[in-house]
C-alpha cells in the first residue's frame, strides 16, 4: 500500500474554510471512484481557541494499491480542478508524508 498523509493549513476565516471543504469534498467523492484509491478521509483540528487570526487545519489521509496509483490521482481532473481552486486558500504550502502500512496489510 502506498499511504500519503497531507498537512493543510488554511487561512484564517469561515468562508476560507467553507471554500476549502467545499472543494475538498468533491475531489474526496471523485477520488474514491478510482481503482487504485483505497480510503481517502479527510479530518478537520478541533478548534482549541476561537482565534480569528489563526489558520484551520487539515490532515489528508489516502491510501492507494501502489505509488503509480497515486501519481494518477495527481493528474486526474478532477485533482487538478481541487489543487487550482485551494491555491489562494493555502496559509502555507500543502506538506505531504508519505508511509508504508504496517498494519492491516493486507487492506480490503
Amino acid at each position: 500500500m502506498h499511504i500519503v498523509v497531507v498537512q493543510v493549513k488554511v487561512k484564517p476565516g469561515v468562508e476560507n474554510a467553507a471554500r476549502f471543504e467545499e472543494a475538498i469534498i468533491a475531489n474526496h467523492r471523485a477520488t474514491r471512484t478510482e481503482p487504485g484509491n483505497v480510503r481517502f478521509d479527510v479530518l478537520k483540528e478541533k478548534e482549541v481557541a476561537a482565534d480569528d487570526d489563526a489558520p484551520t487545519s487539515y490532515v489528508l489521509y489516502e491510501v492507494y494499491n501502489s505509488a503509480e496509483d497515486f501519481a494518477a490521482h495527481q493528474r486526474t481532473a478532477h485533482y487538478l480542478v481541487f489543487k487550482e481552486d485551494v491555491t489562494d486558500l493555502m496559509a502555507e504550502p500543502r506538506r505531504p508524508a508519505f508511509y508504508d502500512s504496517v498494519v492491516p496489510e493486507p487492506w480490503q
